[in-house]
């Protein structure tokens, strides 16, 4: 009989974050995908428009959710697959430390991206 392995740790949230995730996921992407394909089509997609959705709290609030979620799923997704296969030792510190801070960067342009078409100023 074939063994089971899972770098997740038994017991641990990890595993549990990433089916949550997923599951949110297919739920934002299926409204996302009604929204913008059978509620408006192609040619009435207009960055007028889409900026018109942004500075309403709930798609606002909606958008930076989905954005943190679809981050952490896919990173912690490509990690475990990574270790699944093997990786150890010093290239996984590298590849877990290079991951955190691609995801910072991405959250944080995400955010940015998400606060302009929003029309609130931080700074």
């Amino acid at each position: 009989m074939a063994e089971h392995y899972s770098s997740f740790t038994e017991g641990g949230r990890l595993w549990l974050w990433q089916r949550i995730t997923a599951a949110f996921l297919v739920v934002v992407l299926a409204f996302h995908f009604f929204l913008l394909h059978f509620v408006y089509h192609a040619d009435e997609v207009t960055f007028g428009l889409s900026a018109a959705r942004m500075q309403t709290w709930t798609y606002y609030s909606l958008m930076v959710l989905f954005l943190i979620t679809a981050t952490f799923h896919g990173v912690n997704g490509v990690y475990n697959a990574l270790i699944n296969q093997g990786l150890t030792g010093t290239k996984r510190q590298v590849v877990k430390w290079t991951l955190v801070v691609a995801s910072g960067i991405l959250l944080v342009q995400g955010i940015r991206t998400a606060n302009a078409w929003a029309g609130i100023g931080v700074f």
